[in-house]
């Protein structure tokens, strides 16, 4: 049912309406309200707040026509409203348009046109609702759903690319909130996500700040990648800012402290999961994804760790230090570790 609030100090206009639109109203598309002036209006609107569509006349007492519009367009941007005034001259029409009115119509009303204006005016607000609940459902989207496999949707390449796999130079990054286990054991439920959730956005601001994606949150952790020009480089600087910014924070953990892994190499960039359940992870694997997971668990609290195939490339952009040979998970040899300074 669409509701449409009429405003105008006339009550031979309240009359016409219901009679005009008794139909409509009889079998509940329309549902009318009415106001004698813009200030009763507003108080309608707060009562009334599924109002779709406003017929507003112009010269009214205590508050005119063209100052409602004026306080419609701070109130709903989605609400749109209709002129019906006697007072049809350029300058009314000029200003009523620069308000916000959606149209205009003069009096005698030719209920014929305004029958078919007020469809055609509800038709724009519906449009206008369903593109915001688009939008809104693609943002809750993309909380959910890898950003690559967001930009394939809506087109051929769904059914294509969608599921090519490739192999890419790339660098992938593991970040650990250290002794954030033991504040799930403290503290509730709520208060443990809403926590975490505050961690995860400060690292995923410094990983887009980078170009980088955040591939998968894990536990109280985060996996994120970085791929194309310097992607070395900017996954450092990222992780350097992680650093900074939780360390900065203070959102419930005494001297809030990272543990950080990188690594760079050959990566398979592929969807990843189970058909049978209808779950695929658009994710990255292979040795240098483990390794920079080896990494992340064998650094201490504040620790950047990287190998020396990725200090040799950095060595003249950051301030490193030799921390000396590992033993990585799975790895038959030990392997040299640096850890990032600065």
């Amino acid at each position: 049912m669409t509701k449409i609030l009429v405003v105008d100090d006339e009550e031979d206009l309240k009359i016409l309406i219901k009679q005009r639109f008794r139909q409509k109203i009889r079998q509940k598309e329309y549902d009318f309200i009415f106001a004698e002036n813009g200030k009763h209006a507003l108080q309608q609107l707060i009562e009334h707040q599924d109002v779709d569509l406003v017929l507003s006349d112009i010269n009214m007492p205590e508050m005119d026509g063209l100052t409602l519009l004026s306080k419609l367009k701070e109130q709903n941007s989605i609400l749109k409203s209709v002129i019906v005034s006697a007072y049809g001259d350029m300058e009314n029409i000029r200003t009523a348009m620069n308000r916000g009115a959606f149209d205009f119509i003069t009096k005698p009303i030719d209920f014929k046109d305004l029958e078919i204006t007020i469809e055609k005016t509800i038709e724009h607000v519906e449009a206008v609702r369903q593109t915001l609940q688009a939008v809104k459902e693609n943002n809750i989207l993309r909380m959910y759903v890898d950003e690559t496999v967001i930009n394939f949707m809506g087109g051929k390449e769904i059914k294509t690319s969608m599921f090519d796999n490739e192999t890419v130079d790339g660098t992938a990054v593991f970040v650990d909130i250290c002794g954030f286990t033991s504040i799930t054991e403290k503290e509730s439920a709520d208060e443990v996500v809403n926590m975490l959730n505050s961690y995860f956005d400060i690292m995923a601001k410094e990983v887009i700040k980078q170009k980088g994606a955040v591939d998968k949150f894990l536990g109280d952790s985060v996996m994120a990648t970085f791929r194309g020009e310097y992607h070395l480089d900017r996954a450092v600087d990222a992780c350097l800012a992680i650093r900074n910014a939780v360390q900065e924070s203070d959102l419930g953990i005494g001297n809030p402290q990272v543990s950080i892994g990188i690594n760079s190499g050959e990566m398979v960039w592929g969807n990843i999961g189970s058909s049978t359940l209808k779950r695929l992870d658009y994710t990255v694997i292979g040795d240098a994804v483990n390794v920079a997971s080896r990494l992340q668990s064998a650094a201490d609290k504040g620790q950047i760790l990287i190998t020396e195939a990725c200090y040799e490339k950095i060595k003249e952009s950051f301030a490193c230090k030799k921390v000396g040979e590992k033993i990585l998970k799975n790895k038959k040899e030990p392997v040299m570790v640096y850890e990032v300074l600065s």
